[in-house]
């Protein structure tokens, strides 16, 4: 192996037998205290809030350096954002055709009704809502 990699034997042999570096010796004590962090917010805190608590701690360190040690050890926050679209239309498919081609007036009640659907989240999970309305009155019919 060392003949194919181009390394020395004796080159193998000393990096094998050398103490980690500076370096890897501070990654390791922050990495514990990162997750000693990330334990007491129940798993909750990301880099952002994990690096601003080492912070308030007075250990100075780079955001970067916390979110790379936080991939290393398999950590990660919880985002409660909302996630983005759940419809993926098909390329190939046909788009509905336009029946009232844009024209969202009436001029009477029961002549033009819309349709839209909404995803609502819940706590047990996400509700669709969908409504007709009446473009003239702006009453819900259905």
């Amino acid at each position: 192996m060392c003949r194919m990699l181009e390394v020395s034997t004796s080159g193998y042999y000393a990096w094998l037998g050398r103490f980690p570096s500076q370096q890897t010796r501070e990654d390791v004590r922050l990495g514990e205290r990162i997750e000693a962090i990330h334990a007491r917010s129940r798993g909750t805190y990301g880099a952002p809030r994990v690096h601003t608590e080492l912070a308030a701690e007075g250990i100075q360190v780079s955001r970067k350096r916390v979110a790379r040690l936080m991939r290393k050890a398999g950590l990660a926050g919880v985002s409660r954002r909302p996630r983005r679209g759940t419809t993926r239309r098909d390329p190939e498919a046909q788009p509905a055709p336009d029946l009232v081609e844009r024209e969202l007036t009436a001029e009477a009640p029961d002549r033009l009704w819309v349709a839209d659907i909404k995803h609502i989240p819940t706590g047990e999970g996400i509700l669709y809502l969908g409504a007709v309305e009446d473009v003239f009155s702006r009453r819900v019919v259905g």
